[in-house]
């Protein structure tokens, strides 16, 4: 089931893209076992039972099976582990692996950076503190990208910046700074990238949904900063 597991999550990103964004907005919402709210499938994370009764995640939304869904942040798969809801849900007893969370996190993590990797091969993505200064005035930019572990005093000069023009145009200022330095540098496949910019676009807004699945396990929120 691990190897099931791997192709299913990894997959063909280009794919996944033209996939997930061509149905969107088709699809019907999913009842979050833990919160019983009921959510777009983009803002939660199915699971489902191998042939050994092992919980595994499936973020890829591609394994065989009956699936749970959980809405994507700590709190929520923290609590439908705590009250069963899995075994519940699927109407038989199912093992829930004691790093589960911990994988799921890694699991986000791989699918964020391997998206912003597509978005950076596709042209979208500009780095560089110099860059995305002005960068961000040209009208085309998405959302500002941050290091977690980058100075403030340079993420606070850029973000001042995009939430005027963000507010001029009457929108929010979409922000991601739940990725390293090193994770969007491996990304991006140069050093030190701290700062980026990325230009609207499809696989900008895949490498979005992916972030805020992120963000609800590393701050505890689910949805991308508009802060």
């Amino acid at each position: 089931m691990a190897n099931a597991q791997e192709t299913a999550d990894e997959g063909d990103l280009a794919h996944d893209l033209a996939h997930d964004m061509g149905k969107a907005a088709g699809e019907h919402l999913r009842l979050c076992v833990a919160t019983r709210a009921e959510r777009p499938p983009a803002e939660l994370i199915r699971f489902v039972a191998g042939p050994d009764n092992t919980l595994v995640p499936d973020l890829a939304r591609r394994l065989p099976g009956r699936g749970v869904w959980v809405s994507a942040d700590a709190a929520s798969l923290e609590k439908a582990i705590k009250v069963r809801a899995f075994s519940r849900a699927l109407k038989r007893e199912v093992r829930v692996p004691p790093d589960l969370a911990a994988n799921v996190v890694n699991l986000l993590a791989r699918r964020a950076t391997d998206a912003l990797a597509l978005a950076n091969k596709a042209g979208l993505v500009t780095a560089g503190f110099a860059q995305v200064e002005p960068f961000l005035e040209n009208g085309k930019a998405l959302a500002l990208l941050h290091g977690s572990d980058a100075a403030a005093g340079g993420r606070d000069k850029l973000d001042r910046k995009w939430k005027a023009i963000s507010a001029a145009r009457g929108r929010d200022a979409a922000v991601v700074d739940w990725l390293t330095i090193d994770e969007i540098s491996l990304a991006m496949g140069r050093p030190n990238v701290v700062h980026a910019g990325l230009t609207d676009g499809g696989a900008s807004r895949r490498f979005l949904e992916e972030a805020r699945r992120l963000r609800g396990f590393r701050s505890g929120r689910d949805e991308t900063t508009t802060d």
